[in-house]
């Protein structure tokens, strides 16, 4: 860089062509990537972002431009989930395998007071949706047959702590799949925020040879009280992200009411034996604000979170943070990241900052 230039941006920004609020984002190799957000928008580049496509809206010639698609997981080029985030039906699950071209309704909220707030699939016929508390409970649904039919999960551990507690649908993902594939996910509200940990009844050995029974009935979950911001319905765990080279789950979030608070924005679950029981962390430097996406990139070897005041960078496992930017951002997919109003950037690993 030449002496009086500025340094190049972290985040370079590429043209979307939309304007809409993405919140969805999945990069399958970096070259290969679909975007979702509202007013049914669906985008996919197959150039690394170079130029982004608007996909067929799902639905298109009845309700779909009023679909707000808050969740993206995506195979290949030709193949994508999206889930639609809204009251009771308008919670959705559409499926593409010709591009983005059409759509295939997969499957609705059957109940009338839910609402989705992640989607999360380790194989493509093994997946998950998770929703908000309904009589009380959590919903967590999951098919064996890539979306074609749905069972929901009956244990009685996701019960919502007060009957009180919900999700966030901020970046689809509340939701991550740990160890042996198997969902936990975490909350908000007062008497949070929790994280949600399968217990180990249900085995790798049970999940793979009987599926089924393992996820509707043996399934078991344990509740982690983790050192975040809490006790509001705006307050909690926002994502999380599980590494199983380390064993340890990074969850952030904080208040999106307060974006420029930094307390309570970041904590670390690390490994006991399987599963991330504990002991769980406050972190010593946080984030500079509240944060609704993180990831970890095992080929820089960090941590990047970001939220609406910016974004930050862990070289320690999520035990301090740096600030990298200050822009306006939802959701991660490395090396992507998106925002309100069709932002797009793809991140620039010459230009992070050297650690402290």
């Amino acid at each position: 860089m030449a002496f009086g230039q500025p340094a190049p941006p972290v985040w370079q920004m590429q043209d979307s062509g939309t304007t809409a609020g993405l919140r969805g984002i999945d990069s399958v190799d970096g070259t290969v990537a679909w975007a979702s957000g509202t007013g049914g928008t669906v985008l996919r580049t197959v150039d690394g972002g170079a130029h982004w496509t608007r996909c067929a809206v799902p639905d298109g010639e009845k309700d779909g431009a009023t679909l707000d698609f808050r969740g993206v997981q995506a195979w290949d080029a030709k193949t994508a989930i999206v889930m639609a985030s809204g009251p009771g039906n308008k919670s959705r699950l559409y499926k593409a395998t010709d591009g983005c071209g059409t759509w295939k309704l997969l499957y609705k909220n059957p109940d009338k007071d839910g609402f989705w707030d992640a989607v999360a699939f380790n194989t493509k016929d093994r997946g998950f949706i998770l929703g908000d508390p309904v009589g009380g409970r959590f919903v967590l649904y999951f098919t064996l047959d890539g979306g074609k039919t749905w069972g929901r999960v009956k244990t009685a551990d996701l019960e919502a702590e007060n009957g009180k507690a919900g999700g966030f649908a901020a970046s689809n993902s509340e939701m991550t799949l740990g160890y042996d594939g198997l969902p936990m996910f975490g909350t908000s509200g007062p008497g949070g925020p929790w994280l949600y940990v399968p217990d180990n009844v249900c085995t790798m050995v049970t999940a793979q040879e009987h599926p089924a029974a393992c996820f509707d009935g043996e399934l078991r979950f344990e509740k982690v009280k983790m050192p975040l911001a809490g006790e509001s319905t705006t307050a909690g765990i926002f994502s999380l992200t599980y590494r199983p080279s380390g064993g340890e789950t990074v969850a952030v979030g904080g208040d999106y009411r307060r974006p420029n608070e930094v307390s309570g924005t970041a904590s670390v679950a690390r490994a006991m034996w399987h599963y991330p029981l504990g002991p769980t962390e406050a972190v010593e430097i946080p984030p500079h604000g509240y944060r609704s996406t993180v990831q970890w990139s095992d080929s820089l070897k960090v941590w990047i979170t970001a939220g609406t005041n910016g974004s930050d960078i862990s070289r320690d496992d999520g035990r301090t943070w740096q600030p990298l930017d200050d822009g306006n951002w939802n959701a991660l997919s490395l090396p992507f990241i998106v925002g309100p109003n069709g932002r797009i950037a793809r991140l620039n690993p010459s230009a992070i900052p050297a650690g402290k």
